[in-house]
């Protein structure tokens, strides 16, 4: 019972905030410009600024290589494999990109990292907190060659140079590894010369930086619901059904299935409690202000956020039952 009120009070918030948004516009206080706007802002600066500041306090010690190895290497062969299938599914170009990114991409930082810390206390959320400056750059260079490759709908060939530059341009690639540089500096160049600097040590500046990060995902939430259209769901319904289904259901079950079967001796309970947080959660919500800003169908990614939110209420509570009953932690 503590593992579902776990993850319900993990995933409740989020679907309460989005509630909150599709209300707001129904009484007109959010209308489709100002959501435009506002994703603009979540993804070309509040999201970047959480990621720096969530990365930015991290430790290089104590890194297991082996499980992040792990980790990555299921990440890509998820991706891999999403591409054919999301091309037999989608009924038009621009949904395959936005197909694939909801399959792979996890809301990791939003609730994966929290859940992880409820799941196994401090221990969980360390090594959630360790993975994420590996997994979450993949995520976001994985969810710009897909929505650049694979969403193109003019019939130009894409150019490999111009996905490169999508990626070095992405705001949220640039906040995370600026947050590694800063790590790196800091570990390898100032603890050693015995100097304890930080950047939040600058108290304005670093309380500033925290209210930009604090504003990413409630903004984001409001606006997702303000954007949400239940008439979207007809016209869309096998690229919901599929892409949701694979979210929470198939993913979950391949990476932490083998995990479980070939490495339950290896990997730590705090480490399953990060892959629960890392493959089991629902779509992540910064997808959807990256659909819009690389010209994807923003109607099906905000469709499949909210239906993966939906359901991993409570296929995030059976996959934690079960690791736990099969003694995983």
């Amino acid at each position: 019972m503590d593992s579902f009120i776990f993850a319900l009070s993990a995933v409740a918030p989020i679907v309460l905030a989005v509630v909150v948004g599709y209300f707001f516009k129904k009484i007109g206080m959010m209308d489709e410009d100002f959501a435009k706007k506002a994703n603009k802002l979540v993804f070309r600066a509040f999201m970047p600024v959480m990621l720096f500041v969530k990365i930015y306090d991290m430790k290089l010690s104590d890194v297991d290589f082996g499980f992040i190895g792990y980790c990555l290497i299921a990440l890509f062969i998820i991706f891999g494999l999403s591409i054919p299938a999301c091309l037999l599914i989608a009924g038009k170009k621009d949904r395959v990109g936005v197909l694939v990114q909801a399959i792979f991409r996890s809301g990791y930082s939003l609730i994966g990292i929290p859940l992880a810390g409820s799941l196994y206390g401090d221990e969980g959320m360390m090594a959630a907190t360790i993975l994420s400056a590996a997994l979450i750059p993949c995520f976001n260079v994985l969810a710009v060659i897909s929505l650049s490759a694979l969403g193109n709908d003019s019939g130009e060939k894409v150019s490999p140079v111009k996905i490169v530059l999508d990626i070095i341009k992405n705001p949220l690639i640039i906040g995370i590894f600026a947050a590694l540089f800063c790590v790196a500096v800091r570990t390898l160049v100032l603890e050693p010369a015995g100097i304890t600097f930080k950047l939040s040590n600058i108290t304005p500046l670093f309380q500033v930086l925290q209210y930009l990060a604090n504003l990413a995902i409630p903004l984001a939430l409001l606006v997702l619901g303000a954007q949400f259209e239940f008439s979207a769901v007809a016209a869309l319904k096998k690229e919901i059904i599929f892409g949701t289904l694979t979210r929470t259901v198939i993913v979950p079950a391949l990476v932490l299935g083998v995990a479980f079967l070939f490495f339950r001796e290896r990997f730590s309970a705090a480490q399953f409690a990060t892959l629960v947080a890392a493959f089991a959660t629902p779509v992540a919500v910064p997808s959807v202000p990256m659909v819009q800003e690389m010209g994807g169908d923003v109607t099906l990614a905000g469709q499949l956020v909210v239906w993966s939110t939906l359901v991993s209420a409570i296929t995030v509570f059976l996959v934690t039952f079960l690791l736990r009953m099969g003694g995983a932690f």
